[in-house]
């Protein structure tokens, strides 16, 4: 199959907007959204891309279709692209990344590094996000070495863990340790997630707020002063909403 044949399942395509979370928020950013997902988080804030139930919401879509509602967004100006999902390192993404990179564009994906490809030394930065006990996940920590090798340092690589408790905050630390040349990013998880179909359901940001201060506490009392906290800026600035 030719790599504009190759089928990738798409939950949306969407932006310009900023990237709200991690290493690179604050800059603007077109977000292709795959569709499927091998973990299923408790408190997962993108069901409508990770849910068997809304599979028949997916498209199948070439490279060559993907490419022209990239292009058409960001007015053909090359920017940064950021594959997202679910979990977009189980889609063949190789192709799009190659023709991105011919047309000067960028490209940023986050995994949760339970599925390791040959292609991500090809990406311009790899954010790992081991999910955390209050996941109700088990991370496979080879699975996630297989990720790193894969990397072979290419792209510029860095760990992002989500924290809503002490356990969270425990297993962040132990991660840290563990890589301890990866940049480390803290987020305070969002307890409020949208339903799936209703991206208006409020958000309890008093309470992501509270956390956020819970979280830069533990930071600076234990002097982890490797660890940059950070909001999930786009729930602060627009609730659950999709599509911004």
């Amino acid at each position: 199959m030719s790599a504009g044949e190759t089928q990738i399942r798409i939950s949306e395509i969407f932006g310009p907007t900023i990237q709200g979370e991690g290493i690179l928020i604050g800059l603007p950013t077109v977000f292709v959204r795959t569709g499927g997902c091998d973990y299923r988080c408790s408190w997962c804030d993108t069901l409508h891309a990770v849910a068997s139930e809304y599979r028949d919401q997916w498209l199948p879509m070439s490279v060559d279709e993907i490419w022209r509602e990239v292009t058409r967004l960001s007015g053909s100006r090359p920017l940064m692209i950021s594959l997202s999902g679910g979990n977009p390192a189980i889609q063949p993404l190789g192709a799009l990344i190659e023709r991105g990179h011919r047309e000067g564009y960028r490209f940023a994906l986050e995994t949760q590094g339970s599925v390791a490809r040959d292609w991500f030394a090809n990406l311009d930065v790899l954010v790992l996000s081991p999910k955390p006990p209050s996941s109700g996940m088990e991370t496979d920590w080879d699975a996630y070495d297989a990720c790193l090798r894969m990397a072979a340092e290419a792209p510029q690589i860095a760990l992002k863990i989500v924290v809503f408790e002490d356990g969270d905050y425990a297993y962040a630390r132990a991660a840290a340790a563990r890589y301890p040349t990866l940049p480390v990013y803290l987020q305070p998880g969002n307890h409020t997630p949208p339903p799936p179909d209703d991206d208006s359901a409020k958000v309890d940001i008093d309470g992501i707020m509270d956390r956020m201060l819970w979280l830069v506490g533990k930071v600076t009392d234990d002097q982890w002063f490797e660890a940059r906290v950070l909001p999930q800026l786009h729930v602060l600035l627009w609730g659950n909403r999709r599509g911004v």
